[in-house]
């Protein structure tokens, strides 16, 4: 089935990916609030895009392909509103989301960002569904766990990690829809632009987390 052998071909992606120093000490609860906050302003520069991006892939799709328009559909109607929840955390943690709001990202974001739009626009839209496995893989594993951490180890209120705790538990269902789409895809072009832009992903997304501020 094409979902484990997408697995088993971003595993070493995977791996690098989930070594990157401020990932492990997110996950341990040894970051600051300031690592947090530039944390959740760089999620919010991405996340933004997203319902954008669904939306640019399912118009792209062919006819025969409506299958997966109607998952699409079903995605965009889950993920509308998050980046408002980023900027909600970023308020409870006592930082100024509208300076977030009207501020830029990080180059590694933009990159990240530019090569999403690009691959969906310009080469093959199902591309998109490798970029679903790498975020929403990677809340199942990190993201729950990381906030019962950091809330410990910072102090902060629930109100603070709404994203985080959210997409934990709402990736996980998530993701088991996810593997059965993906073992609907038959087509080896499909599959390999799915696999090219997970690998590319966890590249790209692990430079956001290495520019992360760690003090």
């Amino acid at each position: 089935m094409f979902y484990e052998n997408l697995l088993a071909e971003t595993e070493s992606a995977r791996t690098r990916f989930l070594g990157i120093e401020a990932i492990q000490r997110g996950m341990q609860g040894t970051v600051s609030r300031g690592t947090y906050v530039a944390f959740l302003t760089q999620a919010y520069h991405h996340v933004k895009h997203t319902v954008p991006l669904l939306m640019a892939c399912g118009s792209r799709l062919p006819m025969e392909k409506e299958w997966l328009r109607e998952a699409i559909a079903e995605y965009i109607e889950e993920e509308t509103g998050h980046q408002e929840w980023i900027l909600n955390d970023i308020r409870a943690c006592g930082s100024d989301e509208e300076a977030v709001r009207s501020g830029s990202p990080h180059a590694s974001t933009e990159l990240m960002v530019a090569y999403a739009w690009d691959s969906v626009s310009r080469g093959n839209p199902v591309s998109f569904f490798g970029m679903v496995l790498v975020l929403e893989g990677s809340s199942v594993a990190l993201a729950t766990r990381a906030a019962e951490k950091l809330q410990r180890s910072l102090g902060l209120p629930d109100a603070a990690f709404s994203y985080l705790s959210s997409h934990g538990s709402l990736d996980v269902n998530h993701m088991q829809f996810f593997e059965k789409l993906m073992n609907r895809v038959k087509d080896e072009t499909d599959q390999k632009a799915i696999v090219h832009m997970a690998n590319m992903m966890y590249r790209l997304y692990g430079d956001v987390f290495r520019n992360l501020p760690l003090d």
